[in-house]
Order: C-alpha cells, then structure tokens, then sequence
C-alpha cells in the first residue's frame, strides 16, 4: 500500500536514511498528532506560522494520496487565552490590582475548540483540501458499539480525502478537571493518539512535539545525542524527564508512554519536532530524524550489536589463526590475491565501471570520480605491489631486541599484531586491496567499510580477496561493513577493535576520533607546502612544483600552498612558473603580500582547503619564516624545500614540524608504495603510533617475552642484574 513517494524521494537511496524505517515505503494511513507547544506561542496564542507549516505538509501528503488523520491539542490552552482577555477588558480598577486568572479547565476548552477548529478549516480552505470536526471522550471509548461507528465515520472521511481533525472534548469530560485527572480509557491528545492508532489500524504515527525526539541528556545539554530507536530495555531506566511545557498538559513522559502503547499494539511511532521544516516529510522518507518507536526494536538493536560484535571477534579468532601459519603459508595467501585480481579483472573493471557511470550520473565531484575509477593497468599494479609485500620478510615475531636480565634469564622485544583494524575510507576501491594485503602480511583482522559511491567496485574485490583465503584461516579474517548504520556498532566496539583508520575528507576523520574511544590513526588535512628558496635552481623549481601540483591534484600529498622567497618576486623564473600553473588550469589565490605584489585573489585562510585545482602563494623573508610559516598553518602532512644552500635546506629538514619533509623533492613522493612499504594503509599526521605513511610496521605493535629457568623476584635477594645485549637469533 505504499505512497509514489514524496515528491518522487522515497525509496531514493539517501545519505541519512535510516535503514531501520525502510517500513515507510508501505505505510498510508498516518495518525499526526499535535502538541500544544507546537500550536500555541507561549503565551497560549495560535502560532500560525507552525499551523501553516503543518497544514502545507498534511495538503501534500493528502495530494500524494496518503491517508491523514490529525489529533490537535491547544484548545485548553487558546481557551484560556481568550478567557484571560476577556476578563481584563472587563475589569475594573480595582480587579486589575488583585487580578484572578484561575479558570475552569472546561470552560478554556469549550472557548478555545470553537476558535482552534475555525483557524484550522480556514488555513485548509485555502489550500484546498476539506477538514473535519470530531469531538471524543473517554467515556465514548467504553461502549462497545462506538469503534464500529467510529471507524464507519472516519473511513467515510477518508475516501473522500476529507482530513479529520481529533480532540478531546474537554468540556464535557466525565473527568474532575481535565488538566488534573489521568484516569480513563486516555488522558491527554497523546493518549488519544494512541488509542486511535489502534482503534482505526493506523501504519504510521507521527507526534509533534517541541523538541526533536528524546535525549540521552537533557536537550540543553551538549552531550546529549538523539536516541533515533527507543529501545524501552535500553533507555527506559536511563531517561530522566525535565519540566514540561507550561502550555501543554502531557508533556514528554506522556509522549513516551503514548509512544510504547501505541508500538506494543503494532503501530510504529516517530516523535519529531514540529518546529523543524517538513519534518513529517523527512518521516515518510525514512530519514533519522526524531525518535522512532516499533515493536520489534529491542530486536534490531540486540541484532546490531550481535553482528558488529560477531564480525570484529570473528576477524580477531582469524587474525589469531591466521600468525599460526608459517611465513611461507603466509606469503601464499599474498600471491594468491594477486594471481586472483589479474584473473578477474574483467569483472573488476565492469563493476567498477559501473560505480563510476553512476557516481556521474549523480552529480559527484570530478575529484571524487577521479579517486574512484580503476583506470587501465591499475589491476596490474595492485597485483605487483601485493607480490612485492609477499616478497618482504615476514614481521610476525621478529625480534627486536635480545637482553641478558640475569644468568639464564633473557628479555626479548618482538612484534606482534595489533589485532583487528577497522579501516573506513571513501571512494577509492583500491585502498581496499592494498589494506588487505598489509592487513594479511601484519597477520591483523580486518573490518572494512568503503564509501556508497564505490559499493559494487568494492564487493567484488572483498569476494575475490576473500575467496582464496584458506579455510584453515576463515573468510571472515577479512569483513565487508556495507551498511552505514553499523559504523556507530563498531565504533562502540573498544574492546574487540584495537585501531580505527580512516581514510577520506577531513570531516570523516574528524568526526571518527569524537565519536570512539579506539584509538584513530590518520590526517585531518593535507596542506601540502614547497617553499622556494632564493637559492633555488628555477628550472629544478619548475618541475618540482608543477609534479607536485598538477600529477594528481586530488591526492593528499598534492602541494596546496607555494611559499616563495621575497627575493624571487617579478623574477623571470617565478614568472614563468605562474604561467605554467595557470596554463595547467591552476587557480591562485595570495596571501597579504603576494596579493598586494601580484593583485591575484586574496586567500581567506592560510588553513583553508580549495578545490584541488587551487593553489595558496605567499612571499617569505627568508627560510626560517618559510619554516615559521608552516609550522602555523601546515597540516603537518608533507612539506618540501626548493634550494641549493645546503645550510637551509638542512635547518628546513630538522625544523619543520610535518611527518614528511622533504629537499628538491615533488611532495608527490609521500607514499607507500614509492617508499618501498609495498603500500600503504594510509597517512598518519599523529604522533602515536606510527607517522607518515603506514605500512606494515604501523599496523604491528611489540610484546615482551621473558625466558628464565625458575628465577623469582623475592625482594632481589640473590639476583645479580647483568642487563647485557645478546645478539639476535
């Protein structure tokens, strides 16, 4: 029974869909209920920007063919408003100095329905689309016939796309006031809610409140996150309520309560905010948005939990399997994954081509196509880089160091696994392999979760890696993550997952290492420097920085800021070497002096990441300004210097505080693979454990080991400490 969709996006694969409300697509029937809060300005008057805004969504999904029923709350509340006004137009003197503003709950509400109902049908009118009136109370709930005739009433309504409007009518309630009892069949417009989802087999109810959902701590609160699935095992004891509205009579515990009443009984519900734009849009697109409700949630989330813990053991009892195999099996492995990629390259490439036909087909960056693509001949070169990590002496229980303790009781520092590693990276399927391959040779476990925009290209190259990986090791040493729903499960995961990689833009990383306790490994910018010195060779400078520049523009360790010595300024070669930028399609912004001495665009920030056909130029006094410079604004990525003092480039080298700096070198060269580590898991700008690029030494840690022939420490007596190196066996 599911809708076209809303303006033609539901069912659309979407960036914050979540995957828990993929229901949405089936539902028709909706029950929206509407808080006070939501209705009525503090002050109890109609807020008719919020009551335009949700008839504006009822009309269009009413157009799309849905079926919407609304519960509003605020009559009370608008009552006592008119009620308020009236007495003091009317009041004398001597009233106005001892006001009394106490009034009957039911006469608020017979005041304010009238008044609630005529805004309500004014603002559909215009619209077009028809409303209804109907008035319940509790005591209607108990005679048996009512929901027959309730649900002949409504039906009727609806086939004729005619809206009902639901309220408590307050003003008659068998109830001693209506703000102060909650005894009966339902309480409040939330309960009623409720109760009507049921009793008219709602698909979907949606109540608005004033706040987006409910929190792990109070919404003031920084650190408080939204719960997007209620879970009443998980968060039913760790959810403390606050104040509610002072215009509101339920306020969020009578939410929640309504909420679990109504999902026990089979009805899904999503408190959102009423005050956010299309909010019930988002809802019936599946978007995480608000809190959703479902009777089944306990086991989705105990399902979750189960698979993200499931797969990061799994990967570990493999990993461990895996180092007792002997470097020869080892190696094995390696050359089997290369001999496999070049055997299916065919269907590699295909599935690649495909990602890449979709990737432009939805607008994304050229960059970011750029990445993803397997261009010819990069099979090939994959496969030769794993053959030559198969090549490399094996890591596993190398020994560092050999230390004589006492007679007959030697100390050994050896290497070791990590353990499991979850790598995330975006759009290049080729870091999957080259990951696996240094994951294989370290004997680590592995999770990998790639971007969507690569998904075919990355499955096909997780089954063939996989599919030669012995049994005697297991499949799963190596996990496919393809939902982004199980990022935050594994993230969680600090004692399973020993290290976080991620691999991508600076807001992926950046938002890795807030939201995990596992330690992360990576940069969180590549701002690449060469500064010029006025020593330079300009030919040398030439060529340095246009490699550094315009090889791949999109690569990390691409030059972003080209820092030029004062000297050098409306110098022939500089000249020169600005115009074969510019000819290369390089657009360059300047820093205060060079925008002032060459009049180019003037640069926002020295921190500032352009697009990857941008470049920063500044003028410099001198190498320890250039040194200075980089030190404050760099990335701490890679940084060159053009020049041919052997004294600055040596004071350049030892000062600047990056993980690679180099000497009449493209910036280019800050890599794996041309570093001789076979390939990289990526770039580290950290200081623990590993910096620059990380090959298979990063992804190792050490443990000691302690040979003795029946030594006890006994307060030292009769140990005599000889603390001498022994070779290495």
């Amino acid at each position: 029974m599911g809708r076209g969709g809303i303006g033609g996006a539901v069912g659309m694969a979407m960036e914050n869909a979540d995957s828990a409300r993929a229901f949405v697509k089936d539902v028709k029937r909706i029950i929206i209920k509407v808080g006070t809060a939501v209705v009525t300005g503090q002050n109890g008057r109609l807020a008719m920007g919020g009551l335009g805004s949700l008839c504006e969504q009822v009309k269009q999904l009413n157009f799309q063919g849905y079926e919407v029923i609304l519960v509003t709350s605020g009559a009370v509340g608008v009552g006592r408003q008119r009620l308020q006004y009236r007495k003091l137009i009317h009041s004398s003197f001597a009233d106005l100095q001892n006001p009394q503003m106490n009034f009957d709950g039911k006469a608020c509400a017979a005041v304010g329905q009238s008044g609630l109902m005529a805004i309500c049908d004014t603002l559909f009118s215009q619209l077009d689309v028809t409303s209804s009136q109907l008035l319940v109370t509790d005591r209607d709930f108990r005679d048996p016939s009512f929901g027959d005739q309730l649900r002949e009433t409504v039906f009727a309504l609806l086939n004729l796309k005619v809206i009902p409007l639901f309220n408590e009518n307050d003003a008659i309630s068998t109830r001693r006031q209506s703000d102060e009892d909650s005894s009966g069949v339902f309480w409040d417009n939330d309960s009623l809610a409720a109760l009507l989802a049921a009793e008219l087999n709602a698909d979907l109810l949606i109540m608005l409140s004033d706040v987006e959902g409910l929190y792990s701590g109070p919404p003031s609160d920084p650190q408080s996150k939204t719960i997007h699935t209620y879970v009443n095992e998980k968060h039913g004891k760790l959810i403390s309520f606050g104040e509610k509205s002072n215009v509101g009579r339920g306020g969020m515990q009578a939410k929640v309560a309504a909420a679990a009443n109504a999902a026990s009984k089979g009805v899904p519900v999503v408190i959102a905010s009423g005050f956010a734009t299309d909010s019930i849009i988002k809802v019936l697109k599946g978007e995480k948005i608000g809190t959703l409700f479902h009777n089944e949630a306990n086991l989705w989330e105990c399902s979750k939990e189960a698979t993200a813990r499931e797969m990061a053991v799994a990967a570990r009892d493999c990993s461990r399997r895996l180092q007792k195999l002997s470097p020869d099996e080892r190696k094995k492995i390696l050359l089997d994954i290369a001999d496999a990629l070049e055997a299916n390259e065919g269907a590699i490439r295909s599935e690649n081509e495909a990602d890449v036909e979709a990737a432009q087909g939805a607008g994304y960056e050229k960059s970011l196509v750029a990445r993803m693509t397997l261009k010819p001949g990069k099979i090939t070169n994959l496969a030769r880089s794993i053959r030559a990590i198969a090549d490399m002496e094996d890591p596993i229980s190398h020994t560092l160091k050999r230390t004589e303790v006492a007679k007959d009781l030697v100390f050994e520092k050896a290497y070791c696994p990590l353990g499991v590693l979850l790598i995330i990276f975006e759009s290049r399927p080729d870091a999957l392999v080259q990951i696996a391959s240094l994951a294989i040779r370290s004997g680590n476990g592995l999770l990998l979760k790639g971007g969507k925009e690569a998904m075919r290209s990355n499955a096909i190259l997780h089954k063939v890696i996989t599919g030669v990986i012995p049994d005697i090791v297991g499949k799963k040493l190596i996990g496919h993550v393809t939902s982004k729903d199980e990022i935050a499960d594994l993230l969680a995961l600090d004692d399973v997952i020993d290290l976080v990689i991620p691999r991508g833009s600076k807001n992926l990383v950046s938002q890795i290492k807030a939201t995990t306790k596992i330690p992360v490994l990576g940069h969180a910018g590549g701002i690449c420097h060469v500064y010029i010195d006025k020593s330079a060779d300009m030919d040398m400078a030439k060529r340095i920085v246009l490699g550094a520049k315009v090889d791949y523009p999109a690569a990390c360790n691409a030059m972003e800021t080209l820092l030029v010595h004062k000297d050098l300024n409306k110098s022939e070669g500089l000249d020169d070497l600005l115009v074969e930028l510019e000819k290369e399609g390089v657009v360059i912004y300047g820093g205060p002096v060079a925008h002032d001495k060459l009049k180019v665009p003037k640069v926002d920030s020295f921190r500032h990441e352009y697009s990857s056909m941008a470049c920063t130029l500044e003028f410099v006094d001198d190498v320890q300004s250039a040194i200075d410079h980089i030190n404050r604004y760099g990335s701490a990525h890679t940084d060159c210097i053009i020049t041919t003092d052997e004294s600055a480039a040596e004071a350049f080298l030892q000062q600047v505080d990056s993980a690679a700096v180099f000497h009449n070198a493209s910036t280019r060269f800050c890599d794996g693979t041309r570093f001789g580590l076979g390939a990289e898991v990526g770039i580290s700008t950290g200081r623990i454990h590993a910096r620059g690029p990380v090959g298979v030494d990063g992804l190792l840690t050490t443990r000691c080991i302690l040979r003795g022939s029946g030594q006890v420490v006994n307060g030292d007596k009769g140990v005599v400490y000889t603390h001498k190196d022994l070779p290495l066996q």
